[in-house]
């Protein structure tokens, strides 16, 4: 993004724009380069006025814009929280969890198809397979790990088997 700026400047004054309106659009694409919210970020850039008439000169300068390399990818600050709401394969720079442990609070009574189990850290997963049981335990600990296919099973400690599960919040 660093290498964007000096073109979207060199281009605003190749388009005939005086120096006042290249320095506010250099300001513009600063201050959208402050941004960390990602969609915000983009909003900006899709707000910044650009000159309105491009000229022969913006042909040969417009490919070297575009060929700029793209802005890196923002890191998910807490990987636990997306853990089973991804939706696109992860980069490189996003570590990709297998597994999160947490506990169901309280009494546990077992469940049936489509029940939704709270975890202590706040996850809600629902039962996505025809299983059911009954079961009395306290605060069991539990863990939700990847399996083929972007499938995600839970295993209960003290329950000899483990449920197919879909993240709901």
């Amino acid at each position: 993004m660093s290498r964007v700026l000096p073109l979207v400047v060199t281009l605003a004054a190749l388009l005939g724009s005086n120096a006042t309106q290249a320095q506010n659009l250099a300001g513009d694409i600063k201050a959208c380069r402050l941004m960390t919210d990602a969609a915000r970020r983009l909003a900006c850039y899709d707000g910044v006025q650009l000159p309105a008439e491009p000229s022969a000169a913006m042909a040969a300068v417009a490919p070297a814009v575009l060929a700029a390399p793209a802005a890196a990818p923002v890191v998910a600050a807490d990987p636990v929280a997306k853990f089973g709401q991804e939706t696109v394969k992860p980069t490189a720079a996003t570590p990709e969890l297998k597994q999160i442990e947490s506990r169901i609070p309280g009494s546990f009574h077992g469940w049936r198809a489509g029940s939704q189990l709270t975890l202590e850290n706040g996850q809600v997963w629902r039962i996505a397979d025809g299983s059911e049981a009954i079961y009395e335990l306290q605060n069991p600990k539990v863990t939700v790990h990847r399996g083929m296919l972007g499938a995600f099973y839970l295993e209960i400690e003290g329950v000899g088997f483990q449920m197919r599960v879909t993240r709901v919040r």
